[in-house]
């Protein structure tokens, strides 16, 4: 668990001295945060034209339809796991992603989102049969559609592939990957992120997405073990040889299905 280098135990004044420092810097964290959190309610939006079509429990459904009549939607790009033939046809295997299972393990009762006029939704490109066995065994809930046979995953780029589509990938190009050293043929296939959309009337608009580190607050507790003294307990985390590196992060050696971690 512990490595060393834990805090310094000081009496309760000195302690509440030093809370009250770091405050001062969560204070105007939290002002920051609201501050991008109001640019960002101010970006502006992408009419959706593409009749997507979705499979879900009730058969084929279409992009209104995830809304549940909601006017907001939130949806996860939960990446999918598959076998490519030599000529590239893609086979889907029977589970997802640990690091997207991580993030879902978090999705609970949904209550608080519908009455606050929100819709979450998950969507993975493997066929619907898989995604409701993959769910069941994992004993989740949410409402999850498979985008397979569309074009939907790759026009926003939760699916990487040249073939298909143009390379975007985290709001780069593959000329701008490639100079950041990054082939995008080693990046073919799925990646986590995080869409919102806003229907008004009949129409529907893409108002934004994350990917990369703008998704790891979904991820396994993170915002708790970030409030801990040893933390998500990553190898990058400071002060340097606090805790023992579990692994566990995104796409961590460690990490495992949700259901495993009982085996």
């Amino acid at each position: 668990m512990s490595a060393g280098n834990l805090p310094e135990v000081v009496a309760r004044e000195e302690w509440l001295a030093a809370r009250k420092e770091l405050l001062v810097k969560e204070k105007e964290l939290t002002r920051a945060r609201d501050r991008v959190n109001a640019e960002r309610r101010r970006l502006p939006m992408v009419r959706v034209d593409k009749p997507y079509t979705f499979q879900g429990p009730n058969g084929t459904v279409g992009l209104p339809d995830l809304f549940e009549s909601r006017p907001q939607l939130v949806m996860h790009h939960f990446m999918w796991a598959f076998d490519p033939d030599a000529d590239g046809t893609e086979h889907a295997r029977d589970t997802g992603c640990t690091s997207c299972s991580s993030a879902a393990d978090g999705i609970g009762e949904l209550r608080q989102l519908h009455v606050r006029n929100t819709t979450l939704v998950a969507v993975s490109r493997a066929p619907y049969d898989k995604l409701a066995a993959f769910g069941e065994r994992m004993g989740w809930t949410f409402p999850w559609y498979s985008s397979a046979g569309s074009d939907f995953n790759y026009d926003f780029h939760a699916t990487v592939d040249d073939r298909v589509a143009p390379i975007q990938i985290w709001y780069r190009s593959a000329a701008e990957m490639a100079d950041h050293g990054w082939s995008t043929q080693d990046m073919r296939g799925d990646w986590p992120g995080i869409s919102t959309f806003l229907r008004d009337g009949n129409e529907v608009f893409h108002t934004y997405s994350t990917f990369g580190r703008g998704i790891e607050g979904f991820h396994y507790g993170i915002p708790y073990l970030d409030l801990t003294p040893l933390g998500r307990q990553e190898a990058w985390e400071e002060p340097k040889g606090r805790a023992v590196p579990l692994g566990l992060q995104v796409a961590g050696p460690a990490l495992r299905f949700p259901d495993h971690y009982d085996a």
